[in-house]
């Protein structure tokens, strides 16, 4: 009899381990989805507006907790553009410059111009802003995912009230590794996820 009870104790207290061991995971795999996922992006609105889903951000590039995402698009046409450097004294260079953006974009507040500066403009209400100060994260094989800051604004609209800017989800957009001849351009399709951020006033 008491050789029962005791194994009904020991059942008893395995069957209540186990809960608590499953409770702990379940909080652990929760934070950890949390540190992860990514805000939604705020709903489409007007226009040639579509939804676009916020990839996951890598942590260096991430920007400042509790910012809000104000819109997210996407390069429906777009190219890195690429212009030969060729050295002093020699006749052939290489395509070791910055590229410049010439893409068009579409997301939840429509359509978006990017170009040299670089520069966002929206084609519904000609708000504009230009950015700098990348931070970088590598991808295998093609553009790095960045964060940039926002420097100026023009106009009132859509993006009057970014402070930050992600490249996600990068594809193509590498500068050729073939010689090249002074001047010489070479536009090289490019894909990406452009996620403006309105950030906590400091």
């Amino acid at each position: 009899m008491l050789n029962t009870r005791r194994s009904r104790v020991r059942a008893l207290g395995g069957v209540a381990m186990a809960a608590v061991v499953a409770g702990i995971g379940a909080v652990t795999f929760n934070a950890s989805a949390a540190t992860v996922a990514s805000p939604a992006a705020p709903a489409p609105f007007g226009p040639e507006a579509r939804s676009v889903k916020i990839p996951l951000i890598a942590e260096a590039i991430r920007p400042p907790a509790g910012s809000r995402p104000i819109g997210a698009y996407v390069v429906v046409n777009g190219t890195q553009n690429y212009t030969c450097v060729v050295p002093d004294g020699a006749t052939v260079g290489a395509f070791t410059g910055k590229s410049t953006p010439e893409a068009q974009l579409l997301g939840t507040g429509g359509r978006i111009h990017h170009f040299a500066g670089p520069s966002w403009q929206s084609t519904r209400d000609q708000s504009l802003v230009t950015a700098g100060s990348p931070i970088t994260s590598a991808r295998e094989g093609t553009i790095p995912e960045l964060r940039l800051t926002v420097l100026t604004h023009t106009g009132k609209g859509i993006l009057d009230k970014a402070d930050y800017i992600n490249r996600l989800l990068t594809s193509g957009g590498v500068a050729p590794t073939t010689s090249c001849a002074k001047d010489e351009v070479k536009k090289v399709p490019y894909g990406a996820v452009y996620v403006f951020w309105d950030a906590p006033a400091v």
